[in-house]
């Protein structure tokens, strides 16, 4: 299990540089700026320079005073292109969208980031409408991941821009949206961590919706202590980090059934390799079924997708609209399947969700999730490009795992556990029902700091 070398930088480590002076707000923003204009063009949608320079300068003016609106005041922060930035379009990785009146105010998240001194660098790229887990985007370009050695591999999705540019180092802090794994999956393909709430743990407003059912938010970062600290200030609250939970008293659940299916070798190799440490450290890990995870295919299987209808509702008009020819065809192809999806269908899938995420609570009690967030990881990107079906599939299975927790309302932080033997990351995802979001960041940190002894 090799650790995964990365270029990422730790927001709590800015953060006690530029508390000693180490740093200057005004200078950190103009090196990041000349960083991503030499990286990847394709990591972000639009810089916010003039905004970005604004905001340094008024946060190096509040240091040199000793007035900061929060301890990360100067930290720079980027945002997936679906979160409203006043005075500009919000795309959501979509041309089609670039028409529309610009946003009057800043998202909620986005408002709050900036009361806490943080500085907004820009709007990052993602798949169109967030309505994939590889990333692709045929209108920006599509993110590469950074540990590709031979050909390139994909970012992962929805939140491609997002893993990218915390991997690369080009930013400490990315905000994300995850509907069906899309922060969790990013973050595990670029080997940082990612954090997502369950569908109440975020304010949503200003955000551009994919399945407002489903949606979830959260940060991308270099480590978990960054995440706890990026999910206080998005929240408007003064940062709290909880003590670690001591790993002898966590008690962690290993389904059996349908998330290790077609799983890479290296994958399960490192998930194992990580379980034994945890075992070896004191912590309880059961194995067993999850019924509901068979429930849940079976609904798919026989009702469809919950995400779908949703997503119709949302771009009915532009999907039947002359404009929809410059819609990515995949996902314009995937918007329309939920067409055959009756009224029924929809009422039974909410239906049985919210039995089966009252079920799952119960069961579950204090035991703490636990699976790859991806049973594979990143693939080239080219075959992926030019073959539809391998799209489709790959898609899927990308997406498998982490869209459990999302229809089980779970929040879930994606961990970097080893490298394949290409040098591309593999992660552990830990997952707890929605409510218990400290908890599980206790748990994280602890399990961090084991993962990165061994």
């Amino acid at each position: 299990m090799n650790r995964v070398v990365k270029g990422s930088v730790s927001v709590i480590d800015m953060v006690a540089d530029l508390k000693k002076g180490n740093l200057c707000p005004v200078k950190l923003v103009e090196k990041t700026f000349a960083d991503i204009k030499s990286s990847d063009p394709t990591i972000f949608t639009e810089l916010l320079e003039e905004r970005a320079l604004k905001e340094a300068h008024a946060s190096r003016k509040r240091h040199r005073e000793g007035n900061l609106l929060s301890a990360w005041d100067g930290i720079p922060v980027a945002w997936k292109d679906l979160f409203d930035i006043e005075g500009r379009v919000t795309t959501a990785g979509s041309v089609v969208l670039k028409s529309n009146a610009p946003a009057t105010r800043d998202a909620n998240m986005v408002a709050n980031a900036s009361q806490a001194g943080l500085i907004s660098i820009g709007c990052l790229n993602m798949t169109e409408f967030a309505y994939s887990g590889l990333g692709l985007n045929p209108h920006f370009g599509t993110p590469k991941n950074p540990h590709a050695t031979g050909p390139d591999r994909i970012p992962g999705g929805s939140s491609s821009g997002c893993g990218v540019a915390v991997a690369r180092g080009l930013v400490p802090l990315a905000i994300g949206s995850d509907t069906g794994g899309s922060i969790r999956i990013p973050a595990g393909l670029n080997g940082i961590v990612g954090y997502k709430g369950s569908s109440i743990a975020f304010p949503k407003g200003g955000t551009f919706p994919l399945s407002p059912t489903l949606d979830t938010y959260g940060p991308l970062a270099a480590d978990v202590k960054s995440c706890i600290g990026a999910a206080e200030i998005l929240n408007g609250r003064n940062i709290k980090t909880p003590l670690p939970t001591p790993i002898h008293t966590l008690k962690f659940f290993i389904p059996t059934n349908v998330v290790f299916k077609n799983a890479q070798q290296a994958v399960i190799q490192n998930f194992e390799e990580s379980v034994r440490a945890l075992e070896l450290a004191g912590a309880t890990v059961v194995r067993g079924v999850c019924s509901e995870f068979d429930e849940i295919g079976r609904l798919a299987r026989e009702h469809g997708y919950l995400v779908g209808p949703e997503a119709l509702d949302i771009h009915w008009d532009l999907v039947h609209s002359e404009r929809a020819s410059q819609m990515d065809p995949r996902v314009l192809e995937r918007i329309f399947d939920a067409g055959d999806m009756t009224a029924r269908d929809l009422l039974v899938i909410l239906r049985e969700r919210a039995r089966l995420i009252q079920k799952n609570r119960q069961i579950l009690g204090d035991q703490i999730v636990l699976f790859p967030p991806t049973p594979i990881t990143a693939p080239e990107l080219e075959p992926l490009e030019q073959d539809d079906e391998l799209y489709i599939y790959t898609n899927a299975l990308m997406l498998r795992n982490t869209a459990l927790g999302n229809f089980l309302d779970w929040c879930g932080v994606t961990l970097p556990n080893g490298v394949d033997d290409n040098q591309m990351p593999t992660s552990i995802l830990l997952s707890m029902p929605g409510g218990r979001e400290s908890d599980l960041l206790a748990a994280a940190l602890s399990v961090e700091s084991l993962l990165a002894q061994n």
